[in-house]
């Protein structure tokens, strides 16, 4: 059984015949390699293929003799012979000019397909007529045939897209929108696939572009190979970095900046601009007594926060003890800070409803009392996404007072309702694939601190106040979600978060009881939808902790697309 392989075979008989060009540029590829890629290409049970190689020049003898018994082995394997080496954009190029098929797929010379990825890709394309490019899932293989470190990808994600390669192996791609947007560009060599990636997405609308959560790639892991590691060849990290740049730059993204993250090959942070005068944010934060986490939230914030335009919003819920009533009545002499006062029982989406109906910032952060500030602009990173038109919440790093991670978005789903990934996980953890150092798209984010416009708050009501404690974050981020917004998780804002030290845990028998209706109604409203987060993936558990494996996978539901803007691969909604 090939446990991360497709879960049935697919009946090809049931296809359309469709053509798949595979483009394979070639260059002094060692004997066995070359051999168990082209075994690999003849071995597919979809037969509807051509196999167009390109030799950009190869000056070891073996690899003509090699490349002439599989032409003469097989009618749909077409080479072409460079006269010149040009490196591989040229010669993927040379490949691309043979190519006959309606699509063209990418297989690197020493790389290896899965036996069903040309059939899953076919029935992918055909129950989904709209797309015009898609990807599959990966992992590597080393010298011996072993497979391991697979990437089960999330679905579309162009922020996460903009800070690495995730589309990568495999992709198919209509071939007439590779032409469209003129091949390889030479010069990009080493990203010469991201770079193609990034040009045809600008012509593509997000649905046009699929994800099959298969592993149908199989990445050689050999000496030299990048699949090692960007480091071996750094070319491809330069390379990538230009390509990301002048997407933006087509993109008329004017201000936004690339920059390197350090240590980090092949992964890139993206800077969005600010207005020159910024708009004001209403920091919102619920309190209750425990005046020293109170003193501790606000006063780092006012001196550590460089952002210039904002006003903390302090919602007092009750407070008896002395010495936090004297600190409110100290703290509301400063201008930036006004306190409210709130007479109700504790219902966290409640108060800020409450609140932000009073507030006159244009952007409203929503933020626990027990968070501490310990960066300057972690205002800007926020706010810089929150007016992004297309954005609705946004979430940040917090850590736990030891230093590990406390939030770096939230996967629904885990554990019956939601989950933070990489909990308790060192500062600087890489997270899967790098994400957790990179930005993207998130299905939720926590309300300990979060940053949304104001007016997307109030069109989509706000809080539920239902969930008086739990899940109100992760509720309003799918209704932000429904909407058409999409919620941004970022790591370049970093916080401390002493988490539910003014409420305390869930360990009372009223307390759970709570916790368990506000689980229950989460699971009424968004029914099926938690269990298949756009952001996770069906080969990863929702019974441990987030982006562990699941064994065996998850079934993904098979449901027909009722329009052509509805994804064969997600799951109907309850």
């Amino acid at each position: 059984m090939d446990l991360y392989g497709p879960a049935t075979k697919v009946e090809t008989d049931t296809l359309h015949p469709r053509l798949i060009s595979i483009l394979v540029p070639t260059y002094n590829t060692p004997d066995v390699w070359l051999r168990q890629c082209l075994d690999s290409v003849l071995a597919q049970t979809y037969p509807h293929w051509e196999l167009c190689i390109a030799d950009d020049a190869s000056t070891e003898p073996h690899v003509r003799r090699i490349l002439q018994q599989y032409v003469d082995h097989d009618a749909r394997i077409r080479i072409t012979w460079r006269a010149s080496n040009g490196h591989i954009s040229a010669a993927s190029n040379s490949a691309l000019a043979m190519a006959r098929g309606e699509y063209i797929a990418l297989l690197d010379h020493d790389d290896e397909l899965h036996p069903e990825a040309l059939a899953v890709m076919a029935e992918a394309f055909q129950l989904n007529q709209h797309w015009r490019m898609a990807y599959s899932d990966e992992d590597k293989i080393d010298a011996k045939g072993q497979r391991y470190d697979p990437y089960f990808k999330p679905d579309w994600n162009p922020d996460l897209f903009c800070g690495q390669n995730c589309i990568n192996h495999l992709s198919v791609y209509e071939r007439a929108l590779v032409n469209a947007v003129g091949g390889f560009r030479e010069g990009l060599e080493g990203s010469q696939d991201w770079d193609l990636a990034l040009r045809c997405i600008e012509r593509l609308h997000r649905e046009q572009i699929g994800h099959v959560p298969e592993v149908l790639y199989h990445w050689r892991a050999v000496q030299g190979s990048t699949a090692q590691g960007v480091g071996q060849k750094s070319y491809a990290h330069s390379a990538g970095l230009r390509a990301v740049r002048e997407h933006l730059e087509r993109m008329a993204r004017t201000g936004t900046a690339v920059t390197e993250i350090d240590g980090k090959l092949g992964m890139f942070r993206v800077r969005h601009p600010l207005p020159n005068v910024v708009p004001l944010v209403s920091i919102v934060i619920p309190t209750r007594d425990r005046v020293e986490l109170l003193r501790q939230c606000v006063d780092s914030i006012l001196a550590l926060t460089s952002y210039a335009n904002y006003e903390i919003v302090i919602v007092d819920n009750q407070s008896s003890e002395a010495a936090t009533l004297d600190y409110l009545d100290e703290v509301a002499t400063n201008p930036r800070v006004r306190v409210l006062q709130h007479a109700e029982r504790f219902n966290y989406s409640r108060i800020n409803n409450v609140a932000v109906a009073s507030c006159s910032g244009d952007l409203v952060c929503l933020m626990n009392n027990d968070i501490e500030v310990i960066t300057p602009d972690w205002l800007e990173e926020m706010v810089s996404h929150a007016l992004r038109p297309h954005v609705g919440a946004v979430g940040a790093m917090l850590y736990y007072p030891n230093g590990t991670i406390q939030h770096a978005g939230v996967i629904t789903g885990v554990g019956g309702a939601a989950a933070h990934p990489y909990c308790g996980m060192p500062k600087g953890y890489i997270g899967q694939m790098g994400r957790a150092c990179l930005t993207q798209e998130m299905s939720a984010v926590t309300a300990a601190c979060l940053v949304v416009r104001r007016d997307v708050y109030l069109e989509v009501g706000g809080l539920d106040e239902s969930f008086a404690v739990a899940f109100n974050d992760v509720d309003f981020c799918l209704r932000v979600r429904e909407r058409g917004y999409y919620n941004i998780w970022t790591p370049f804002s970093e916080l401390i978060h002493h988490e539910s030290a003014t409420r305390g845990p869930e360990d009372t028998p009223e307390k759970r009881e709570r916790f368990a209706r506000e689980v229950e109604l989460l699971r009424r409203r968004w029914g099926r939808q938690l269990d298949y987060d756009p952001a996770y993936n069906r080969n990863l558990t929702l019974t441990a902790e987030p982006f562990a494996l699941s064994f065996p996978p998850r079934p993904l539901p098979v449901v027909q697309a009722e329009t052509s803007e509805t994804p064969r691969w997600l799951p109907a909604t309850a």
